[in-house]
């Protein structure tokens, strides 16, 4: 119960206003569209309800996006991005659900149901690097063997995938700008969907509101880093309690 109501009370309106916004918009666009693809409405709507508790630190905004990627991978399928399918499904979903691990095994202790902000080192960026590179290379000649739509565009989705899944797991707050670049890679790659089919707006439509949820969860989680970090400090500077009993020791 503790949790819940800690959830419940870190939301402010504007987040309230960011998640309403994002259904609404998600929601018109599938009307204005007349379309029928009811899997692909609910992969937008799960994908924006588990973005604003990402944004929030909280730990089901994962639990959230393991349903999203499951939806997402069907949908791609459809849609011939093998290589968004095998990224969400083999890549991201294992990511996410150890993400959800280490996030409950670091509360921050600011009184909310929020994830400790952790701080990625130079020499972990460089393992990034090489391990994106490696993923990179391996995925794009899978995904040219399997006949990939959009190829290029699909193997830069993998890249930054991984980078932004990467950095979530391990709690860092530029997790929201790699993810703010994956979501630029997948409007142009489901603008060129809707191009030839225009039931596919909503998923346009849900990766522009991720844009937006990401560049906010960037920015809240800088605060968050922010306040834990002081928080810290103050709790590392407190006085200790120094009352001696006046009674004085017995001789030994």
């Amino acid at each position: 119960m503790g949790f819940i109501k800690d959830t419940i009370k870190s939301f402010k309106p504007i987040d309230i206003a960011i998640w309403s916004s994002s259904v609404i918009a998600i929601i018109l666009a599938f009307i204005l569209t007349h379309s029928t693809d009811y899997i692909t409405l609910t992969t937008s709507l799960i994908g924006a309800t588990s973005l604003i508790f990402i944004a929030k630190g909280n730990v089901i905004g994962q639990i959230i996006c393991v349903g999203f990627s499951i939806f997402y991978g069907v949908v791609s399928y459809y849609n011939r991005y093998y290589g968004e399918m095998i990224t969400y499904l083999c890549m991201s979903l294992p990511i996410e659900v150890a993400s959800i691990v280490t996030w409950i095994r670091n509360p921050s202790k600011s009184g909310h149901s929020e994830v400790k902000v952790n701080t990625v080192r130079g020499k972990e960026y460089g393992l990034l690097c090489l391990l994106s590179v490696t993923i990179t290379a391996a995925f794009f000649f899978i995904l040219r063997a399997l006949n990939t739509n959009e190829l290029i565009v699909s193997t830069v989705s993998v890249t930054t995938s991984f980078v932004a899944a990467y950095l979530t797991m391990r709690r860092s707050e530029f997790y929201g700008l790699a993810y703010g670049a994956n979501d630029i890679v997948l409007i142009v790659l489901w603008s060129i969907s809707t191009y030839k089919n225009i039931q596919y707006l909503p998923m346009v439509i849900c990766f522009v509101i991720f844009l937006v949820n990401d560049v906010y969860g960037f920015v809240n989680w800088k605060r968050a880093k922010h306040l834990q970090f002081e928080k810290s400090q103050e709790a590392d500077t407190a006085p200790t309690d120094t009352t001696l009993d006046e009674t004085p020791p017995a001789d030994v």
